[in-house]
């Protein structure tokens, strides 16, 4: 039927909803095997200095291993999520316009994009992206940051502003990922407290638990 993909779309954004793992060119694979086996949501690919080609491989590997337990989205590059099989694409500031990955990707899977304000975040929904990535929230534990991090209040203006999953992204550890689960995030991007702090698959459950914690007293 004609709306078939949207509905296969709306039960993939339905699955958006916990802990978001960003892995990156230090082992995806084997990053994104211990995050979903502890009970990640989401995973996102983010190969920086990766060719295409390593990029696909890998995750078409990551989507093999998520396969009915996680999400898999590719960082910037529509082409590598459509080719891979992947759920999606998350697109950054300087990335792809929305319009122009929705018609590339076409109506069954996720566009993301970044928003470091409630109109970025309107914007991007109207050009027809499915959620968005909210943030600095933090101070980044992994990179400079050339903006201010937002807190925790603008996060939960912004969740209760826009008509759509956010997923807070930056600086988000065991400490304060509750905290970001009850601003109403419905995801909380990690890679830093998640990678090198210690086990991955016991963190990504701790981690996990503690969203899924905040989540059950959130302001909405």
């Amino acid at each position: 039927m004609e709306d078939d993909p949207r509905r296969a779309r709306a039960a993939r954004l339905a699955r958006l909803r916990g802990l978001y793992a960003i892995v990156g060119d230090d082992d995806p694979a084997g990053r994104a095997a211990a995050a979903v086996a502890g009970g990640a949501a989401v995973v996102q690919v983010r190969m920086k200095r990766a060719p295409a080609g390593e990029v696909l491989a890998a995750t078409r590997r990551i989507v093999a291993l998520a396969a009915g337990r996680a999400l898999v989205l590719v960082n910037d590059r529509p082409d590598l999520a459509l080719l891979s099989g992947a759920d999606g694409v998350h697109l950054g500031e300087d990335d792809l316009p929305v319009a122009d990955a929705r018609r590339l990707l076409g109506e069954a899977l996720l566009v993301g994009r970044t928003a470091r304000t409630v109109d970025d975040a309107r914007a991007a929904l109207a050009a027809g992206a499915d959620h968005v990535g909210y943030g600095p929230v933090f101070p980044s534990l992994t990179k400079p940051l050339d903006v201010a991090p937002r807190g925790l209040e603008a996060l939960a203006a912004t969740c209760a502003a826009v008509p759509a999953p956010v997923v807070a992204i930056s600086g988000i550890t065991l400490e304060n990922v509750a905290a970001v689960a009850r601003a109403g995030a419905a995801a909380a991007a990690v890679i830093g407290d998640l990678f090198d702090r210690g086990e991955p698959r016991a963190r990504a459950e701790a981690l996990a638990a503690a969203f899924a914690r905040g989540a059950r007293g959130a302001v909405r």
